[in-house]
């Protein structure tokens, strides 16, 4: 089940906490509980992105990007996703996540979210995301302007571009 009371208090708690510009980060903490092991005892792999959506928005809160969303019938959908699991999380682990967006290109947000427990980064998720209207995708440069954001995105870093690439190859839709 999807966790809407831990998604509430966190929504609650970026209402409170000061606005933050389009690229800087949302840093959040979160505790694995029980019901989010897996059979192994340990954080369960598609409860890891849940818990990475309870970082994107209370940054989009704190961005004000949830209110530019609101007034202009805007959607906003993750369009691909990268992660990588690197140590293991066990029960009751209380972990800081870090959330920003680190750039667009012509179609796509990109953000880029960790958790770490204590020095040792757990998991890291490269997300990327449409802005999306009732006529299609809106340009994430338009989003920026909305914002309030003069200028253009800063340069995504070679790793960013190098997996825009290696994506762009993979066949859609797949095989059955």
């Amino acid at each position: 089940m999807y966790p809407f009371l831990r998604m509430a208090k966190e929504l609650v708690r970026a209402r409170r906490l000061p606005r933050l510009g389009l690229l800087e980060s949302h840093v959040s903490h979160h505790r694995c509980w029980p019901w989010d092991l897996d059979l192994w005892m340990e954080l369960n792999n598609g409860r890891t992105l849940t818990l990475f959506d309870l970082g994107r928005l209370p940054l989009a809160r704190r961005t004000g990007l949830d209110r530019v969303l609101k007034a202009r019938r805007w959607g906003l959908t993750v369009a691909g996703s990268s992660v990588r699991y690197r140590r293991r999380v066990t029960a009751f682990t209380r972990l800081t996540m870090h959330t920003r967006c680190i750039g667009w290109d012509a179609r796509f947000l990109y953000m880029e979210q960790s958790m770490w427990n204590g020095s040792e980064c757990t998991s890291h998720v490269l997300n990327r995301s449409a802005v999306v209207s009732k006529s299609g995708m809106v340009a994430p440069a338009e989003m920026a302007r909305a914002l309030g954001h003069a200028g253009e995105s800063p340069a995504l870093p070679a790793w960013v571009q190098a997996w825009i690439e290696a994506d762009a190859t993979r066949p859609w839709p797949p095989a059955r």
